[in-house]
């Protein structure tokens, strides 16, 4: 570790501790050059994750674009904000804990529709139809009775 203060190269730990909000190793160091003193803080550094497309083609995992989407998803529906927030953070925690730092845009997709149909059906549809790229009215309408199967008969807001 260098020193802050005169660049020294060579510094001693007098003590080592976790942070108050426990998300770092806080260090108290000694300059063995200029005997100053200064903090220093480790953290672990986030597992970056990488999308893989339907092209091939990789991109970093962007959290707004998911929340974008489910936003859009969402729209003029009595969802809470806090409700997609908190789903946009369960996927990306499901994500992070995985052994990999790579998903497909296929199962980000599937994991977003999984969460979306239990929170609302309208939102799903829009979600689904964007994602598996529906191109005419006979797409939705088997989706519509796939999900009323599945519903009991009943499609409506699935909370």
């Amino acid at each position: 570790m260098q020193c802050p203060y005169c660049d020294f190269e060579d510094t001693r730990v007098i003590d080592s501790r976790l942070s108050e909000g426990k998300d770092a190793i806080r260090r108290r160091r000694e300059c063995l050059s200029c005997q100053k003193r200064f903090t220093t803080y480790e953290r672990r550094e986030p597992l970056r994750l990488v999308v893989i497309k339907r092209d091939g083609g990789r991109e970093p995992f962007d959290r707004a674009k998911l929340l974008a989407g489910f936003s859009k998803a969402c729209a003029k529906r009595q969802v809470p904000e806090e409700e997609i927030e908190f789903i946009v953070d369960e996927i990306e925690a499901e994500l992070r804990e995985r052994r990999r730092h790579e998903v497909t845009s296929r199962r980000l997709g599937d994991m977003a529709l999984v969460k979306l149909r239990r929170l609302d059906m309208v939102s799903y549809l829009r979600f689904a139809s964007v994602y598996r790229q529906y191109s005419d009215v006979d797409q939705f309408r088997s989706e519509l009775l796939r999900l009323a199967s599945s519903a009991g008969g009943v499609v409506g807001k699935g909370r």
